[in-house]
Parts: structure tokens; sequence; C-alpha cells
């Protein structure tokens, strides 16, 4: 009985204890539950549907991959707000954030005669020391200011090679300004000549290294024209420039209007330099020529400040008189005039004195004529064997008493003035030095006017008949780049260069393409071009990019196969970022696979994206990666 009495109340008391857990643990469970359901819906209606929460008693478990550190701290405060703060536990992980973009590389290095100065930003390794120890070199007085700074970056891809480069044309250029970016460098400088424009040119092409984009702005001064020339004619069969200069735009254009109201219908230009003796060049040259114009025919040659006026024979004295005395009145200070009005010559039945030099397209050249004397022509065969070569010279000419003073300067000046032609002759009479023939030389007849207008005076009178012919090209002579460009493009009509499906080997089919491709590359001479691939649309954006590239390499390596020299070639991959049809079907796509060469013109410049970042990554979901064929 004692021992019931104890056993019953003990077992109620295990029952109830039983009880009660099991009330507390549902009671749990469902704190738990509605924790975790009120917190979802704060999240999922805020749009953070990537958090997961789990609910353990009375804390609460975050967990979950934010995109940054801002987006973290409001998921928390969010469940802040259902739930006491202090019950939070953060497991949330941020992924490390990506580098900064790094800075825009640049420098700029000027030279001139005060020295070399170099200023920029650069990152770190690029050889500035040694660099800045060249510069030291060229300048010879070791005046190079360094004004660059330096960041810690990785070096851009082409930036060495950029700066490199630049610090090795500095070396041809005394007066220059070189801007440097990664893979482009644009480079104003001033040359001695346009001879010596041109030079710079080809060397710092030459010089440059494949794939940099290198742009150049050389000027070259006017040439200095001494005597500062102008010779207009005025006959029956028109009007016509000997020589004609400038010293700017507005001038020529002045007087080649005053030309053209005289009578001028051909095409001409006029060489525009330094040297001219007033600014009032061009009032002069008007006032000359329309004189001419009023008197009906003749010449005028303004040499320096010295006009000479010749009448058309036959013109009437009483006109000659009055245009003569108003361009006197008209013509600006500094200029002198001498106005001549040719008298008819006699009949002589024994003829003008006259001599003659013939000079062949062979190059053979004759003298026949009167000379003053045996001293003149023993100078005469000296002076032209010696500008014409010993063997090309026969002299078959006799001396004369009475000639006039001024023979030997008329003769020699007529040899001189022959020497500028490639084939053609020349007469020296009393009253006149009359040249005939052609030149390879465009400004021939310019020239020959100004050094006759300086040898023989400004009352003295020549004509000039010189035309112009293209000299002829050399066999060897390459073929222009853009006429280049062009038939590699035609290379491509018959048969375009393809691949392998969904690879970078060249298809075998192609080799024919190939040959001929190299086989106008070969006839083009040194050329900048760059081998460009292009894709179509399909598979992803950063395959497509990849593919190209490497099919432009595979044909660059082939014509290197192929003993073409590639040294000024590029190959660059586009990817599908520049159609030429629609990829929406099947002739569009093939249309879009293709290798193109084009030439690397020095205006282009790189395009490179602002912020230097690599294309976003596909997401999950995205289509399964299809490579083109």
């Amino acid at each position: 009985m004692r021992l019931s009495s104890l056993l019953i109340p003990g077992l109620a008391f295990t029952a109830a204890a039983g009880l009660s857990l099991v009330a507390a643990g549902f009671a749990v469970t469902t704190v738990e539950r509605s924790t975790e359901t009120a917190v979802r819906q704060s999240l999922d209606a805020a749009g953070h549907t990537w958090a997961e929460v789990t609910a353990d008693g009375l804390q609460v478990l975050a967990e979950g991959t934010p995109p940054d550190e801002a987006t973290r701290f409001t998921v928390i405060s969010l469940i802040g707000s259902v739930v006491d703060a202090a019950r939070i536990i953060d497991g949330m992980e941020v992924p490390p954030t990506k580098g900064l973009t790094p800075p825009r590389f640049s420098a700029e290095i000027l030279r001139n005669d005060s020295g070399i100065s170099i200023i920029g930003l650069i990152p770190e390794g690029s050889g500035r020391e040694a660099m800045v120890e060249q510069l030291n070199a060229l300048a010879a007085d070791g005046s190079v200011a360094d004004l660059l700074e330096t960041a810690q970056y990785t070096k851009p891809d082409g930036w060495q090679q950029a700066l490199d480069f630049a610090v090795e044309a500095l070396k041809l250029l005394p007066r220059a300004k070189i801007s440097v970016e990664a893979g482009a460098v644009s480079i104003t400088a001033i040359s001695g000549s346009e001879e010596a424009k041109h030079q710079l040119e080809e060397q710092l092409g030459r010089l440059a290294p494949p794939g940099l984009r290198l742009a150049m702005d050389i000027a070259a001064p006017r040439p200095v024209v001494t005597p500062f020339t102008l010779r207009f004619l005025l006959t029956k069969d028109g009007a016509q420039f000997d020589a004609c200069t400038a010293e700017s735009e507005a001038s020529r254009r002045r007087i080649l209007d005053a030309a053209q109201e005289a009578g001028l219908q051909s095409d001409t230009d006029c060489v525009i330099g330094m040297g001219v003796p007033s600014p009032n060049w061009a009032r002069a040259a008007e006032l000359s020529i329309a004189s001419l114009a009023e008197l009906g025919g003749g010449s005028v040659t303004i040499a320096n400040a010295d006009i000479t006026l010749v009448a058309a024979e036959g013109t009437a004295s009483g006109t000659f008189d009055h245009v003569v005395g108003e361009l006197e009145t008209a013509l600006p200070r500094v200029f002198a005039l001498h106005a001549v009005l040719p008298v008819p010559v006699a009949s002589d039945t024994a003829g003008p004195p006259e001599f003659t030099a013939t000079l062949s397209p062979e190059g053979q050249v004759q003298l026949r004529g009167r000379l003053s004397d045996a001293a003149l022509r023993t100078v005469a065969d000296s002076y032209a064997k010696a500008r014409f070569g010993s063997a090309n010279v026969h002299t078959a000419t006799r001396a004369v008493a009475d000639l006039p003073a001024d023979w030997p300067v008329r003769v020699l000046a007529g040899l001189e003035a022959l020497s500028y032609l490639q084939r053609g002759s020349v007469t020296v009479t009393p009253e006149n030095l009359e040249l005939r023939g052609m030149s390879y030389r465009k400004n021939a007849p310019s020239e020959i006017a100004r050094f006759l207008s300086a040898k023989l005076g400004e009352a003295e009178t020549y004509d000039l008949d010189v035309s112009y012919q293209e000299p002829p090209a050399p066999k060897d002579q390459p073929i222009p780049p853009e006429l280049c460009e062009a038939q590699l493009a035609g290379a491509q009509s018959e048969s375009k260069i393809t691949f392998e499906p969904g690879s970078a080997t060249i298809a075998a089919e192609s080799a024919g393409t190939m040959d001929r491709i190299a086989e106008v590359l070969s006839r083009c001479g040194p050329v900048r071009l760059e081998i460009q691939g292009h894709t179509d649309s399909q598979g992803r954006q950063a395959m497509n990019q990849n593919l190209s590239q490497a099919r432009a390499q595979s044909v660059l390596n082939e014509l290197r196969a192929r003993r073409v020299v590639t040294s000024t070639f590029a190959a660059k991959g586009y990817g599908e970022s520049e159609p030429i049809a629609d990829n929406g079907t099947e002739e569009g796509r093939e249309a879009n696979r293709r290798i193109e060469f084009k030439l690397i013109r020095p205006a282009e410049q790189t395009q490179t994206s602002d912020d230097g970042s690599s294309p976003e990554a596909e997401s999950a979901d995205d289509a399964q990666e299809t490579p083109e064929e």
C-alpha cells in the first residue's frame, strides 16, 4: 500500500513533464516557422530572392551571396525590421570585388632646340630610367625635363612597344611632339623640305612595329624662292604662265583670277614660297597682267621688284605709251617698270647671228652656230661636257666677230637652261633666247624663268615652250597601297578563305586562294595591313571573338609560310561585331564568316573600351554554346 501511494504521484509527475516538453517543442517549432515565413516574405517582397533564412529557436541565420556590401547591409536591416536585431546571425558572404579599373596611361614627349621634356602617367615596369638615359643622350646639353608619374598597374597590351617606338622615332625628329598611348602613337613634327617630309614618313612607317596605330602630321616649310619670279605670256594662241610664284594662298588666288581675266584657260598653279620682296606682290602682278591684256599681247616678267613688260610686235605706240603710263602710276612704290616696244627688224640676207644647242632623248648634245671667239668656244664646250657628260657633247661652232657684248652670258645661260630638260633645244639671238622642249619636272618652267631672269637681267627677253611629262615608272615599282587592298579583295571574289567547322585551321580547298593572295602581296611592296577575322553571331560573343582572332592569326602564319614579308602586318579578330549580312539566314551567316585585308591608315586610331572591362558572364540559364561552322 505504501509503495502504490508513492508510485502513482511519481508517474503522474513524469507524464506531466513529458506532456510539457511535447507542448514546448510544438511551441518552438511554431515560432521558428512563423519567423522564417515572416522574414522570407519581407525579403521576397524586396526582391532579395537569393537570400536563405533559417530559424533556430530565437536565432535567425541569414545565408546567401549578396552582390555587394550595400546589398548585404540592406538585407540585415530588412530582417531586423521583422525580428530583434540581436537574434540575427549573418552568414552571408560577399564575393571579392574586382580590381579597380586601371587609369588611361599616356605620355607626351616634346623636343626642340631648348631640349626634351616628357610628361604623362605610365605603368611601373615601363623602363623609365633607361628611357630617360636615352633622352639625355639625344639632348646634347642633357636638358631633359622628366615630369612622368607612375602607377602600380600591369602594362596594357601594346604600351611598351608604343613607348619604345616613340623614343626611336624621336632620334629622327629634332623638332617634334610625340603622343603615346597603348598601341597608338601620334607624331607632329616639322621637316626641312617636302623631300625630307616624305623621307621621314617612309622611315617612320618602316620603323613602326606591326599592329601599332601610327598617325603622322609632318609639316614642310614653304621653299625660299629667289628671285621671286612671275612670267606671263599672252599670244594669239592664248595665255600661259612660264613661272608663277606667290607668298600665300590668298595671293595665289588673286594672281590666277587676274590671269583668267586676261584669257588664261589652262589649269595652272602658283608655287607658294618665301622671299616675296613686298607685301604688295599680288597687287603688282594683277596690274601687270591687266596691262598686258590691254596691250593685246606680249609678255610680262617680274623678278623680285623689277618688272619687264614687252609688248607684242606691231603694238601701236600710242596705246603702248598710255598703258605703260597708267601702269607706272598704279604700281606700288617698291616696284620698278621697264617697258619694251619691239621695233621690226629690217631684212638681212645674211641672216641674224645665232647659236643653237640641241638635246636628244638619248642625252646627246650638239652645239652649232656662232660664238664670239675661240675662248668662248672652249668655255662653252667644257661647260656642256660638265653638264651633259664628256662623251655626249659634239661641238660644231665657229668664231665670228662683232657679236653683242653679252653673247657669252646668253650662251652659257642657255646651256644651263637646257640642262633642266630631258629633250629640247635652245636658240640664242641678239634679240632673244628661246628654249623649247620637255621636262620630267613639273616646276621646270618656273625654275628656268627664275634662273634666266636672274642671269640675263631685267631688260632681256626670252621665250619658253616647256612641256611636262610624267617620268616613266620603274619596271619593278610596287602597286599603290589602295590598289593592293582592292586586288586582295578581288582574290577572294571567286573563292574566299574558309576554315574547318568551329576551327582556326584553313580548309584545304582554300590553298589556291592563299596562293593568289600571296602573289598579290609580292607585288604590293611594303604596305601596312590589318588581317581581320569575322564570324557570325552563333555561339557566345567571347568565343566568337577568340575564334576570329585565331583565324586571322592562321592566315598571317600561312602567308609567312609562303615567304611573304609580314613585318608590317597585324592580325586582329572582330568576332561578330561587324556583320555585313543578316545573321538570321544561312546565306547571311556564311557571308559574315570572312577574312578581310584592310590598310592601316595613319589617321585611324585604336578604339578601346572606356573602362577596359571584359564582357559580362552569361547567366546559368543561357543557351548552350554552339560554335560557328
